[in-house]
């Protein structure tokens, strides 16, 4: 498969609703560099958050290139089309050096009949005995069972082939990098069928460095991982196993890693990943996005005054328009009405009392994950204060910054990276 950029071992998927924290975001991994691990940034944004605040893929691109160029960054940096189909790729186009391939839409839905059975017929490895190294029992399979499987993701997988081959039209061969997102269907995939979705990735000719497969449990907006943590591990495992299995079976790229979507505050899981990550000797790829605007509020609040008041006309303008806000992510939030603060109360609350319930500190008895689950999908808020919210980030550049840079290497980098 092509030669060309490549993506380093260990990277984080950063968000930055705004493209106001780029430096700050930057500062987090330079710190895990002087630690003894590079982790390198992929900023990351989605058409649907270009579209709800107005923004272009360029704008973020020019803040990325500014961040690295102030703090003398010499290491690999990254610009994700995040979920990005042939419907919405093209303002991604020129911007972006990393494509997250959203296939979500076609799986499940039947591929050609003809194409199936020619998947079949191409890998009689599938069936029958299936045995992938450092797991412990070996899978078995029948020519229904892969049938059945490629009929659940073949056409997926082919969509993903169209949309490289796009790129490539448009961007040539080794110049961008590809993941492909598989997490956005109901239930966790098998190693096995991990395995079959690999082998028709390979099929198709597409290039991945990174695949998001669904895990079990609920990867919630913002807050911890919901689920059983000891069969979130053997999955995970389970899934490097796989990934090392199919790199030497279908000659995908050797640096083809794990992307945990919605990664950010699964601090519960952090070890796990971690453990993972340094027992098979492989990569990760961890996907933040909202964290680092949260931290912007929890900065504007800390701050007092005008910005604590900003703060709290946020959250007063999402908690009147809740139900549209958390529409769109209604498969990715829990939040309990009972739970939220009026926002008469709100107002009334000093710096410390909005921050403690917001910063995610489970130690401290008022952080309330609903408050923080409603103002995480509450940016088109921010969006629509325009000029007004971007100066209260710049006039308390300093406490805003330092909420992002230790939220980011503190929660995130230490224990995924680190194991600390």
């Amino acid at each position: 498969m092509s030669e060309g950029l490549r993506l380093p071992k260990f990277s984080l998927g950063v968000g930055d609703r705004f493209a106001h924290q780029a430096k700050a975001q930057l500062a987090a991994c330079v710190m895990a560099s002087d630690a003894g691990v590079e982790v390198v940034p992929v900023w990351n944004k989605s058409n649907r958050e270009h579209t709800i605040i107005g923004s272009e893929p360029s704008q973020t691109r020019i803040e990325a290139d500014a961040a690295v160029k102030a703090l003398k960054w010499t290491k690999p940096y990254f610009l994700d089309a995040d979920h990005i189909n042939l419907k919405t790729v093209e303002r991604f186009l020129a911007p972006c050096d990393f494509f997250t391939l959203d296939v979500a839409e076609m799986i499940g839905k039947p591929a050609d009949p003809k194409n199936v059975a020619a998947f079949v017929a191409q890998h009689p490895e599938l069936v029958g005995t299936v045995t992938i190294p450092h797991i412990e029992k070996p899978f078995k399979t029948d020519a229904a069972f892969v049938t059945g499987v490629a009929n659940q993701f073949l056409a997926a997988v082919e969509d993903a082939g169209r949309i490289y081959r796009h790129l490539v039209e448009k961007k040539g061969a080794g110049n961008f990098i590809a993941e492909v997102s598989m997490d956005e269907t109901d239930a966790p995939q098998t190693p096995v069928e991990l395995l079959i979705i690999l082998a028709a990735i390979a099929d198709e000719k597409i290039p991945i460095q990174t695949i998001a497969p669904k895990f079990t449990g609920r990867f919630n907006k913002g807050v911890d991982y919901v689920g059983d943590v000891a069969q979130f591990t053997r999955e995970f495992n389970e899934d490097l196993a796989t990934i090392a299995f199919a790199v030497k079976t279908y000659g995908l790229p050797a640096n083809l890693k794990l992307s945990v979507h919605s990664g950010s505050d699964k601090f519960s899981i952090y070890k796990a990943i971690h453990d993972g990550v340094k027992k098979f000797d492989a990569g990760v790829h961890v996907k933040t996005a909202g964290t680092t605007w949260l931290e912007e509020l929890i900065g504007l609040a800390e701050a007092g005054g005008a910005g604590l008041e900003i703060a709290k006309e946020v959250y007063a303008e999402a908690y009147a328009h809740a139900e549209e806000l958390c529409a769109p992510y209604a498969t990715v939030i829990d939040i309990d009405p009972a739970k939220l603060p009026k926002p008469e109360v709100v107002n009334g609350w000093t710096s410390e009392q909005y921050t403690s319930a917001l910063r995610h500190d489970q130690s401290n008895k008022a952080y309330n994950q609903s408050f923080r689950q409603l103002l995480h999908v509450g940016f088109k808020v921010a969006a629509k204060m325009g000029d007004r919210y971007l100066k209260a980030l710049e006039a308390n550049e300093a406490v805003v910054a330092r909420n992002v840079t230790t939220n980011l290497y503190e929660r995130h980098i230490r224990p995924v990276f680190l194991g600390r």
